[in-house]
């Protein structure tokens, strides 16, 4: 059974004197990993980084299974563990790939996502924003530190994927949430809140491939949400970062930002 829980975010946004009439009406659910669902309040369905079957989701084929209707897949990069389960999803469903125009290109050309379902409405790259579904969603394009490559549907060869980034995603009558992909913090986080208040950043603390908690900490810093959600960390042995340690780093820095841990497969309404 899937945890619910009602955040009311509203109340702690009326404190730091922001408006949030829009508070429960928008659905978050973590997967595990970096895989993410946002459920619209007008029933708009969209996946990030969508590896629903991860290691840490012991539900992700029954997820997998139920998801019969989305209408578009956010890939912030090309490895396996962030492509995940897309490419099933996308046949399955119909729904439209919003990547980088490098990525979209490789994983029609090397990865099996279907041609018809990936093209120049729906993809983009970095300074950009593409209003989407009606004017229901925006998402900007944000730089990430990292590197990405995609892998063909035959297991075996690699090829370039473009360049790594996050979504800044807006949505209508709900919260502006920043999905970070992988990445390391920079600089240039502190230019985010400039052009958009972040209600809820979704952070990478596992460390070893991306930043860990410490680093994450700053980046929240910089980026200056109302909520912070942990992920990207447990997953493997080798991605360590704790929640814990990134509360402590959080208090170490001064942020103010709420702490919202998730478990796989839980929802909550912002």
């Amino acid at each position: 059974m899937k945890a619910i829980k009602v955040l009311v975010i509203f109340v702690f946004s009326m404190v730091l004197g922001v408006s949030a009439a829009w508070a429960g009406q928008t659905e978050l659910t973590w997967y595990g990993h970096s895989a993410f669902k946002i459920t619209t309040p007008s029933g708009k369905v969209l996946l990030i980084d969508p590896w629903i079957t991860n290691p840490a989701n012991k539900n992700g084929k029954a997820d997998l299974a139920g998801l019969t209707h989305v209408d578009l897949i956010l890939i912030s990069h090309g490895h396996f563990d962030h492509v995940g389960d897309a490419v099933a999803i996308a046949k399955k469903t119909g729904a439209h790939l919003v990547s980088t125009f490098d990525l979209g290109n490789a994983l029609v050309t090397y990865g099996g996502f279907p041609k018809a379902q990936a093209g120049m409405d729906t993809e983009g790259n970095f300074g950009g924003e593409l209003t989407l579904l009606g004017g229901d969603v925006k998402v900007a394009f944000i730089p990430a530190i990292h590197s990405s490559t995609v892998m063909d549907e035959n297991g075996k060869d690699i090829h370039g994927g473009g360049n790594p980034g996050g979504f800044l995603i807006s949505i209508k009558n709900g919260p502006v949430i920043y999905h970070t992909g992988d990445t390391d913090v920079f600089n240039d986080m502190t230019l985010i809140p400039r052009f958009h208040k972040v209600d809820v950043m979704l952070a990478c603390i596992g460390g070893h491939f991306t930043m860990g908690p410490g680093r994450a900490a700053l980046a929240t810093k910089m980026v200056a949400p109302l909520m912070v959600v942990p992920m990207h960390y447990g997953t493997f042995p080798v991605l360590d970062g704790t929640p814990a340690e990134f509360k402590a780093a959080l208090a170490k820095q001064g942020v103010k930002a709420k702490l919202e841990v998730m478990q796989p497969d839980e929802m909550i309404k912002l």
